[in-house]
């Protein structure tokens, strides 16, 4: 790993006596990682602080915490660690990514360290560039992650970003490095799994180097997109005074610039949540502000709400569930209550969460609103029309849960989906036309 060893030394310029709090899961990656930078204490000096975060949802949580804090003793680095013993109802996979690292900005403080190392490598950039490739996402998005971040007042460095897994493995087995296995990294569920398994595999069968690729196309965008945020920077206080977007300025832009403008606005909202937001949810942001009528609102994922008021767009922060909302449909809408209806371009579910139309059969464009009074639909394969109120009943929807329940329906605001309870007449079935397909999750 002499390349590794060697950014640290020239490029990242490590010093002697330098501290630095080191992500380490117990995994081939982190222990690898772990392994050199004990090599490079002896050299140099260093401070190294081990940190470990036991997500607690495995049968071997426990003793992986242990594996790594053994392997600490014998070397005699400070190990700390930090069991998470319950999760809210947000995405798993970022909920846990930002307790990380709090946990980790607090060992920066204990320790008054410089860097936090994490065993990101490049195999992880290959991931990350295609799943967002595939999601939709920014021109620094796009690539993927960078080497080095300087972030409230320590620097966040991936040594190995440009290090293939397979090398790291057989770094181990020369060094004879023992390390835990991650079942659940095997499991199709997770998307990440997929592109793993699937996708990047057959990208390395075409090119053992390919990883090299993707790390010069990282650059490439990155170094774009620090151009692009200079130019951002400059505008930034005419067109985002005391965090109000002014909408007039705001339209004089290039498209671009526009994009670039609100991705700043939404990365200091969210920032660690920014893997929340996507390309349509930045489209609905747009067609929020060309809207010619003088007000308006859309929801945003972690109970953000962006608000028009004539030459003004604001996002805040909403606490309570809204009463009443009634939201124009573009691809995805994201609910207050942290759920979603998105289009999808294929989905081979038939259930009450998935509606097939046929476009010329209603009027476009669709929104989703809460239940009013009186609401009534047709379903799909039943005579007459039926109350809403006494679907809410036959499902056992709660009484809380009714008045904001998401109802699908056209320009005219008839009914053609109840998300997640009944079809309209107007759902289509596998085997007949249709051409929109909606998801509710």
């Amino acid at each position: 790993m002499e390349k590794v060893i060697k950014y640290l030394k020239e490029d990242l310029k490590l010093t002697y006596g330098d501290t630095i709090v080191i992500g380490v899961s117990g995994g081939p990656d982190s222990m690898a990682l772990l392994s050199m930078m004990i090599d490079l204490q002896k050299e140099m000096e260093l401070d190294i602080v081990c940190a470990h975060v036991n997500h607690n949802l495995r049968s071997e949580s426990d003793a992986e915490a242990l594996f790594v804090q053994d392997f600490c003793k014998k070397y005699a680095i400070p190990f700390e660690s930090i069991k998470i013993d319950e999760y809210g109802d947000d995405n798993f996979h970022n909920e846990a990514r930002t307790l990380r690292y709090k946990y980790f900005k607090k060992l920066i403080q204990k320790y008054h360290a410089k860097y936090l190392f994490t065993a990101h490598h490049a195999d992880d950039l290959m991931e990350t560039i295609l799943m967002r490739i595939v999601r939709g996402s920014t021109l620094g998005g796009y690539s993927g992650f960078s080497k080095k971040i300087d972030i409230d007042g320590y620097t966040i460095v991936r040594p190995l970003i440009n290090i293939a897994k397979e090398e790291l493995i057989q770094y181990n087995k020369e060094k004879g490095i023992s390390y835990v296995t991650d079942g659940s990294n095997e499991k199709d569920t997770y998307t990440r799994n997929r592109f793993r398994k699937y996708i990047v595999a057959d990208l390395k069968k075409e090119d053992p180097n390919v990883h090299e690729k993707f790390y010069k196309f990282s650059r490439v965008l990155q170094e774009n997109n620090k151009y692009i945020d200079r130019v951002v920077q400059e505008k930034l206080p005419k067109i985002y005074p005391q965090k109000v977007l002014n909408i007039e300025k705001f339209l004089q832009e290039e498209k671009i610039i526009q994009n670039k403008i609100l991705y700043y606005i939404l990365e200091h909202i969210y920032q660690d949540d920014l893997m929340l937001i996507t390309d349509q949810h930045v489209q609905l942001l747009h067609n929020l502000i060309a809207s010619e009528k003088p007000s308006g609102y859309i929801y945003l994922p972690n109970k953000i709400t962006a608000v028009k008021s004539y030459n003004s767009l604001t996002l805040t922060k909403h606490e309570k569930e809204p009463d009443e909302y009634n939201i124009e449909f573009c691809n995805i809408v994201n609910l207050a209550d942290g759920k979603n209806i998105e289009r999808v371009e294929h989905c081979d579910e038939d259930t009450n969460y998935v509606c097939r139309l046929l476009s010329s059969e209603i009027k476009m464009p669709l929104y989703v609103r809460n239940r009013r009074e009186g609401d009534r639909m047709t379903i799909k394969g039943m005579l007459g029309r039926k109350k809403i109120n006494d679907i809410f009943i036959d499902e056992k929807v709660a009484v809380q849960e009714r008045k904001k329940w998401p109802v699908v329906v056209d320009s005219t605001d008839t009914i053609v989906w109840l998300p997640g309870l009944k079809k309209s007449k107007f759902n289509k079935t596998k085997n007949e036309k249709y051409d929109i397909i909606l998801k509710y999750y």
